[in-house]
């Protein structure tokens, strides 16, 4: 869980670099949404009630362990697919507690998907790309291997999906495969993801002293690492890619780097649906409240129960 701190500031108005300094020396603040835990969730949402979860450490490849969570819910009908998640947090927060990591997974457990959601180191300090990207690239590669005692699905039956840097850090995953000659995964669900360097223009030029540009020279962790398109999918080939699912917000000042990215799948001949959430913002399924929130997670269900 989330350390308590006596003081939490305001991150959206800290330099990118004090930011993670912050969090660095103090580690991710508490929640302070008093319903978002998962005994509120299932007292507000019953039908989460049947769904069990168990922890687990996926070994990593950068000498730490990776976590992670399996969610499945016994009484609900299989979809006969899994989905591998990743939450989101600018590369610099995030955990399996949040709502965009936890609620999320609940719903589609109830719903008949299982899923294994994934935690990844921040970047921190001396950490940067490609460590997160490999940490998720090797959970993935643990729950094909695992399938079936997982999820009770086949090994290529499992999705891999991820919302904002989360959804960057699945489609480096799946840029890696691509590139090594490795098998893709079942389909790619991309929410509100970040595929460029510049995720508001869904462009390549990168201003370091923008809130944006920060974040990703901090994640990339130097000038040259920005244009690997190991770090930022949009960069490289897609033509590998398997069928995608990418989830844009009409208020989001990151949609064009969602909505060019499924232009360039579309032009590589790739199978993609791009879904805009009316009303929607960044982060709204980080939200359970939000009436924006539950009609993505469906959209999201539905989309992996149909996507071959």
């Amino acid at each position: 869980m989330p350390s308590e701190v006596a003081e939490v500031p305001d991150f959206r108005r800290m330099p990118i670099a004090e930011a993670v300094r912050w969090l660095a020396e103090n580690g991710e603040p508490a929640d302070p949404r008093p319903d978002i835990d998962t005994a509120s969730l299932m007292r507000r949402f019953p039908r989460l009630g049947t769904v069990q979860t168990a922890d687990l450490r996926v070994d990593g490849p950068h000498g730490r362990p990776v976590p992670a969570r399996v969610y499945r819910d016994p009484s609900a009908a299989a979809s006969g697919r899994a989905l591998v998640w990743v939450h989101g947090g600018a590369f610099i927060g995030g955990h399996l507690d949040m709502p965009e990591a936890n609620w999320v997974a609940l719903e589609l457990a109830s719903r008949g998907i299982p899923v294994l959601s994934v935690d990844y180191v921040k970047c921190h300090g001396d950490t940067h790309f490609p460590e997160p990207t490999d940490e998720v690239r090797t959970a993935f590669a643990y729950a094909v291997a695992h399938a079936e005692e997982l999820f009770e699905v086949a090994p290529d039956a499992v999705v891999l999906g991820g919302a904002s840097a989360g959804g960057n850090l699945t489609a480096g995953a799946v840029a890696q495969l691509q590139d090594a000659g490795e098998a893709v995964a079942a389909g790619l669900v991309l929410v509100y993801p970040v595929v460029h360097p510049n995720g508001p223009e869904a462009s390549s030029e990168v201003d370091p002293t923008s809130p944006h540009g920060g974040l990703a020279l901090n994640f990339a962790g130097s000038v040259e690492a920005l244009a690997d398109p190991h770090a930022f999918a949009a960069l490289g080939r897609v033509d590998g890619f398997p069928p995608t699912l990418i989830v844009v917000c009409e208020k989001d000042g990151l949609r064009p780097s969602g909505e060019a990215f499924a232009a360039q799948l579309d032009t590589a001949g790739v199978a993609v649906e791009l879904r805009l959430e009316a009303g929607a913002d960044h982060g709204h399924i980080n939200e359970p409240a939000d009436p924006t929130a539950l009609p993505t997670v469906e959209a999201i269900a539905a989309w992996i129960g149909r996507a071959r």
